[in-house]
């Protein structure tokens, strides 16, 4: 059984959002929120500028409207004014029975436009491309995070958590802009989170108006202000996120003492039974699993042992694969050995296993109907522990820790049991006492002829003998070897 424990939501790069909140409602400022997250930089002023959304791809007709008067200008400049209401764009390009030529730019009257069913400030520019329609939005950059802030930070947030929030959503989106390209930013988690006029709260406009035009700038460049929502206590580098990042002194690793404000800052823990784990990483017999750290104390990679020997996977996969909140985990792990498969009555039977990056666990086993602890487990500095049971009676064992625990293991007893031949006289003894059959081989088959329970003794026709013990459900059922009875020989 492997125990999975981990911590935050996201990337783990930049500002966490639970944590600025935290250090918001500890008093402090956006700017000094942000200096924490992003050292090494500084608030700068950039210049107001047009961004472009992608709103809608490969379609085939978009419905384009407004509740006051529009426009629409083609790739000549011919001008169609449009009525309030909505006209439908299909690849013909023709409304109000004028053929425009693509791109076709919608700029709106006195009401937003509204495009592929949601509402949008700033003006919409439908392509004909090949494999269909395309709209994107175009409006000016403040405008587009009073669609994004709201998205990203949750409602009832403070005010410094919002401006910390608008300053860092600006600059990424400054320095990830794609001149070269049909749009500069996806309305997804690929770029941001984006709404548009739909999405819009006083309270965050009013963070975004308070900081306009503020931006983190190291060394006169604008930087991406990357943000996730919950570090868990410590954020990422960028090169432990992102290997191929270059590492930059303001993308570091950093303490994040407020994010216990988040519902993701620690994880319930998590069952992975080895069978589980095998069947979602397709590997066979899996009997061990350890997390291999980065810098920042994530999962860079993970190896498991299956029948096949290690295998190697990264921990963004491993994230992926069990759909984890972010690289931030541990596994922990509770191996019980099997018993011997005998185990005589009344001997010492040693238990052995292994537990690692774990708590105190302890041994269980199941009697009187309930799971009951046996030991709490001390092990070694390998992990080890060994541990003797009197083998008293079957049952099954397992290991547990806090409210979870291991798959049972079987420990079986076999009763004690001692036969003796003398003559024609037969004695046996069963240890614990239970019932016994003397079976006589005859006609090619064992045939029953005296039953007792814990004891016999008794004279006995010449033959073959054996001993058929009945364990029930506590012991082994089992059978002696033959033993073979001659009739008593008088002296001289």
């Amino acid at each position: 059984m492997f125990l999975l424990d981990g911590r935050g939501w996201g990337h783990g790069v930049g500002m966490s959002q639970w944590g600025a909140e935290g250090y918001a409602r500890h008093g402090f400022s956006y700017r000094r929120i942000l200096g924490h997250y992003f050292p090494h930089t500084h608030i700068g002023i950039a210049g107001a500028r047009d961004v472009r959304v992608l709103l809608a791809e490969k379609q085939a007709s978009l419905r384009v409207g407004s509740a006051a008067p529009f426009l629409v200008v083609d790739a000549r400049g011919r001008r169609v004014h449009l009525p309030a209401g909505s006209v439908l764009v299909n690849k013909k390009l023709v409304l109000s029975q004028e053929h425009l030529q693509s791109p076709l730019r919608f700029d709106p009257g006195a009401q937003p436009l509204r495009v592929a069913g949601g509402v949008y400030r700033g003006s919409a520019v439908v392509t004909a491309k090949p494999e269909g329609l395309m709209a994107v939005n175009v409006l000016p950059l403040d405008r587009y995070l009073d669609g994004v802030v709201p998205w990203e930070a949750p409602t009832g947030w403070l005010l410094q958590t919002y401006e910390a929030q608008a300053v860092a959503a600006r600059s990424y989106t400054l320095a990830t802009l794609r001149p070269n390209a049909d749009f500069d930013l996806y309305p997804d988690q690929r770029s941001q989170m984006y709404g548009g006029v739909g999405a819009e709260r006083y309270e965050t406009n009013l963070a975004v108006g308070a900081t306009a035009g503020q931006v983190l700038v190291w060394r006169d460049r604008i930087i991406p202000g990357f943000y996730f929502s919950s570090s868990g206590g410590k954020t990422s580098s960028v090169h432990d996120a992102w290997p191929r990042s270059h590492q930059v002194p303001y993308l570091v690793s950093v303490k994040d003492p407020y994010d216990y404000l988040s519902p993701h800052h620690v994880w319930p823990t998590m069952e992975l039974p080895a069978t589980l784990v095998a069947d979602v990483l397709r590997l066979r017999g899996v009997t061990d699993m350890r997390v291999i750290e980065n810098s920042s104390g994530r999962a860079r990679a993970v190896r498991v042992l299956s029948a096949g020997g290690w295998k190697r996977f990264s921990g963004p996969l491993i994230r992926k694969k069990f759909g984890l909140g972010s690289t931030d985990f541990t596994v922990g792990a509770l191996h019980l050995d099997a018993p011997p498969s005998r185990n005589l009555f009344g001997t010492q039977v040693r238990v052995t296993g292994w537990v690692r990056g774990l708590g105190r666990a302890r041994l269980e086993l199941f009697a009187d109907h309930r799971w009951q602890t046996v030991r709490e487990l001390h092990v070694n500095r390998s992990g080890r522990f060994s541990v003797l049971l009197a083998a008293s009676r079957s049952t099954d064992l397992r290991l547990a820790y806090n409210e979870l625990a291991g798959e049972p293991v079987a420990l079986r007893v076999t009763p004690r049991v001692l036969v003796q031949a003398e003559g024609p006289k037969l004695e046996v003894f069963v240890a614990p006492r239970l019932p016994l059959q003397v079976q006589r081989f005859s006609r090619r088959r064992w045939q029953p002829v005296a039953r007792s329970t814990g004891t016999f003794a008794g004279a006995l026709g010449p033959g073959n003998y054996r001993v058929a013990i009945q364990g029930g459900a506590s012991y082994v059922s089992s059978v002696t070897r033959p033993i073979r009875l001659h009739t008593k020989q008088l002296g001289p």
